[in-house]
């Protein structure tokens, strides 16, 4: 596996408990995000280094920075249509491109003005965002919040067609770690190694409701 690992009891000391954070495995040039689609499309994707077969353009892809957020999300790769895990590596100005056209799926008025204002945007948007609790390994509601974002339209087209570096099936390491996932203390879960992805254009991180403490 080509991704960097640590063990979580570690790793999870230097995150932050509260706010809203992206949490990532990155590099200078690009970042991991994660998906989980059935065989059929998973599979395809891991083994032509693309996305095409039976996945759609027609319907909105969720894709999500955070390796535990993913995990609650899949269970831990054993929810139906969810059991192949990929570790999708795209370039760096492309996830931030994504996140200035990110538009929240529900209304604030810190950072829309108004209602009128939000749907407009939520209209015209071919990204949304959601910030939702983040999940310890075995589920555990955590107070700090987790993002992830659903890509459609022509953004999913240059998603699937120009953005993305590689992508790699990391199946057989979830199901190495979901027993572990379940230990006393987690003293043997292994995760990839993330950390507080930064976002230097200060408008970019108010728009998408960075905690900056």
């Amino acid at each position: 596996m080509n991704l960097r690992t640590e063990p979580y009891s570690d790793q999870s000391k230097r995150w932050p408990a509260f706010g809203q954070h992206i949490l990532a495995q990155f590099d200078a040039e690009t970042i991991v995000v994660y998906q989980a689609y059935r065989p059929a499309i998973g599979l395809f994707a891991a083994k032509h280094q693309k996305f095409g077969g039976e996945f759609s353009l027609n319907r909105m892809s969720w894709i999500k920075p955070n390796f535990l957020w993913m995990m609650y999300r899949s269970g831990w790769g054993t929810k139906e249509g969810q059991e192949v895990t990929l570790a999708v590596r795209l370039r760096r100005i492309a996830f931030d491109e994504i996140l200035q056209q990110a538009v929240h799926s529900s209304y604030s008025p810190e950072i829309h003005g108004s209602p009128e204002n939000w749907k407009a945007h939520l209209a015209e948007s071919r990204v949304r965002l959601q910030w939702d609790p983040d999940h310890d390994p075995r589920g555990g509601r955590q107070e700090r919040r987790a993002i992830q974002l659903g890509l459609a339209g022509d953004v999913l087209r240059r998603y699937v067609q120009t953005w993305i570096v590689s992508i790699e099936d990391i199946s057989d390491f979830v199901t190495e770690q979901r027993a572990n996932a379940q230990s006393n203390g987690f003293r043997d879960l292994v995760t990839p190694q993330e950390e507080v992805y930064p976002i230097s254009n200060p408008e970019i991180a108010k728009h998408v409701g960075i905690d900056r403490s």
